[in-house]
């Protein structure tokens, strides 16, 4: 009985300490390694771009950017536009 514990007790041991090793992971895994773009240089969907970018440049990339952080994440601009809408 005492030798059938053992067996159990290394048993489960080993299987828990199988299930922490780490495998190796690589991106040229099943398949190419795919680089990516740069930011500026658009989506394939048009769809979904904003009025007055254009693709590939960078300038109007970021001038888009900032204009876009201002609007939604700029907490003075949002307080006067809420304050300003309040009044009567």
């Amino acid at each position: 009985m005492m030798k059938l514990r053992h067996m159990l007790l290394l048993s489960v041991a080993s299987l828990a300490l199988a299930g922490c090793g780490e495998r190796e992971q690589t991106a040229g895994q099943g398949g190419a390694k795919k680089s990516d773009a740069k930011a500026w240089q658009g989506a394939q969907a048009t769809s979904y771009a904003v009025p007055g970018w254009k693709a590939g440049d960078k300038d109007s990339w970021e001038a888009q950017m900032r204009t876009r952080t201002q609007q939604g994440q700029n907490e003075y601009t949002r307080a006067a536009a809420t304050t300003g809408a309040a009044k009567p």
